[in-house]
């Protein structure tokens, strides 16, 4: 029986998908998506790229730091015993430097100072430069601490002295002197201008008046009145000062202030004997002295330095006794009798600063030694700077 119908048309046509014509523009695919997709997968795949450059740089510099902190560990051991060997060859010299007969005092001329004097059979082949041990190189550099005067010997005058030649005004003086006294008594009673520990407490944040000696010099900020510029000297290369504005009575102004024109730290420290070494103390220290001005005081450095006017050549002339003094113009023989008490010229404590090279890399050793005689030089402490 043959169903198909009778006009033979293939209705199957009419089921099948029809393709619009191509200049309709029926296309379902919206314009611009395909570079819009583009640009979005450049921007991350730049983003990968730098996230990874990053990574990359953070990881190459962490390996660096460990590769650096590595070889440094690697070399603590030598830097140790290179530091050390450095402060036992300074003791040696200093030791040495004692037993020369004809030498009995310490001066900037002598091997231990740098100078090209003071040796005996046993210096003669000691250098302080350039010694090679092992796997490094150090140098040694010798200063005594007696070329400054003792704060926690200091009197009024001393302090009155001190603060003056500072730049400090005379009524903030007498202020700063009996509260650097009172810091260092034992008691807690103020002096007539001085501080005591009621005064501290205070303080934001409070301490107390230690009542001892100072330890290391930076006390000295603690105490009230002592200003960091007073402490260290004002830095005149941060300061624009008008060139109209010049003296100490025109120092305090509203351009810059109190300007103090040298500082406490080169006068004082805390680890010297009483006496103040003649043959190694600076202008500025000499002048601390009561009775010793600015002239008084180069007449001093003139007559040791000899006839170059240098310190620390072969030709000074070193003081052998502080009654030599009265061969200074402008010192009586009764002023020496008076002033001799403040001077000598021996130097007991020297700080010993060892810097230890290793492969380019350097660090220093910084130690205080004690000579009470030739044979007994003691290391009172060591650090890494």
């Amino acid at each position: 029986m043959n169903l198909r119908p009778a006009n033979n048309r293939d209705w199957s046509a009419a089921f099948r998908p029809q393709k619009a014509p191509s200049d309709q523009g029926t296309s379902l695919r919206p314009e611009g998506r395909a570079p819009a997709q583009s640009g979005i997968a450049l921007i991350i795949v730049m983003l990968v790229i730098v996230v990874l450059a990053v990574l990359a740089g953070g990881f190459a510099y962490s390996v660096k730091v460990e590769t650096t902190l590595a070889r440094n560990a690697s070399h603590d051991y030598d830097f140790e015993w290179l530091g050390r060997s450095g402060v036992e060859l300074a003791r040696y010299v200093v030791a040495e430097q004692m037993k020369i007969p004809n030498e009995p005092y310490d001066a900037l001329n002598q091997k231990w100072a740098g100078g090209p004097m003071g040796t005996n059979e046993a210096l003669n082949s000691v250098s302080l430069t350039d010694v090679r041990l092992g796997p490094g190189v150090f140098n040694v550099k010798l200063t005594d601490c007696e070329r400054k005067f003792n704060i926690n010997s200091a009197d009024p005058m001393i302090l009155a002295q001190a603060l003056k030649l500072c730049g400090v005004d005379v009524g903030e003086a007498s202020q700063i002197a009996d509260s650097v006294l009172d810091w260092i008594d034992p008691d807690d009673q103020p002096r007539l201008s001085g501080a005591e520990s009621d005064f501290y407490l205070s303080q934001s944040p409070p301490y107390q008046a230690k009542n001892g000696p100072l330890d290391d010099l930076t006390e000295l900020m603690l105490i009230r009145g002592v200003s960091p510029d007073m402490f260290r000297g004002t830095d005149m290369s941060q300061i624009d000062v008008p060139r109209s504005v010049t003296g100490r009575a025109l120092a305090v102004n509203k351009y810059t202030g109190p300007i103090y024109t040298n500082a406490l730290r080169d006068m004082f420290t805390t680890t010297s004997i009483r006496a103040v070494n003649l043959n190694t103390a600076s202008m500025l220290v000499l002048q601390m002295i009561p009775g010793v001005d600015a002239t008084i005081a180069q007449a001093i450095i003139a007559r040791r330095a000899g006839l170059d006017g240098q310190d620390g050549t072969e030709d000074d002339m070193p003081f052998r006794a502080p009654r030599e003094l009265a061969s200074v113009p402008g010192f009586s023989q009764q002023a020496v009798q008076v002033l001799g008490q403040r001077f000598s010229i021996r130097s007991a404590t020297f700080e010993v600063a060892v810097e230890v090279d290793i492969n380019g890399q350097k660090r220093t050793m910084v130690a205080l030694i004690y000579r009470a005689n030739a044979r007994d030089v003691r290391t009172l402490y060591t650090h890494w700077k």
